[in-house]
């Protein structure tokens, strides 16, 4: 795929190294150009830095890896977006980290979806830690990246995004149902964070054998 990414951070790294790894074609941009450059030139020929206003161009998604309070700016600020599929991997966390902004009626990436209504938006990657996406898949169980539209093509491509680079996709249901996923992602930074287990973790759902409900 030939993919977009807003956002040059910790979560916009990440992505560069683990989908260019993927094989995956790439364009990142950032506020500032220069950090954009910087991510490029570490992770390879596969990844190109570039203004956020041509960062649409001929790809097949954009990944908008920015802080929630940013997402929308950045997003104008991309032309030639309409029709597009954004991933949006945000959770919208006060500024101490010690809850979210929105929930209960609403969420972060209902919100982005409301004031961009032209691009086609999937909640996913938000319980994924920047030390776990950034990784190279490895053995035993596959981390499971849940993701949330309305749009059915949107969600295919991010499923099929997240296989190709090793993750398991689990289908969230609708776009509404970040409001479960965004409170998800803040529980696995306290556990992160607070509850000292490190980033090197990610929530799962298993399917329990009926040997051990027996």
């Amino acid at each position: 795929m030939k993919i977009g990414i807003i956002g040059a951070g910790n979560m916009g790294a990440a992505f560069a190294r683990r989908l260019a790894a993927a094989d995956h074609e790439l364009s990142i941009t950032a506020r500032g150009l220069d950090e954009a450059r910087k991510v490029a030139s570490e992770v390879g020929r596969r990844v190109r830095a570039m203004p956020r206003e041509e960062l649409a161009e001929g790809t097949d998604l954009i990944i908008l890896a920015t802080p929630y309070q940013q997402s929308v700016e950045a997003l104008r600020a991309v032309q030639h977006i309409d029709g597009k599929t954004v991933i949006d991997i945000s959770n919208p966390l006060t500024e101490d980290m010690s809850g979210l902004v929105v929930g209960h009626t609403t969420s972060a990436a209902e919100e982005i979806q409301r004031r961009s209504p032209n691009v086609k938006v999937v909640k996913a990657f938000n319980t994924v830690f920047s030390a776990v996406l950034g990784s190279r898949p490895g053995r035993g169980s596959k981390v499971q990246v849940f993701y949330a539209g309305d749009d059915a093509g949107a969600k295919d491509t991010v499923r099929r995004l997240a296989e190709s680079t090793g993750f398991e996709p689990v289908d969230a249901g609708p776009l509404a149902n970040a409001r479960y996923l965004e409170p998800l992602g803040m529980f696995n930074i306290w556990l992160g964070y607070i509850g000292n287990r490190g980033t090197n973790i990610a929530p799962r759902w298993d399917t329990v054998g009926a040997a051990l409900l027996s």
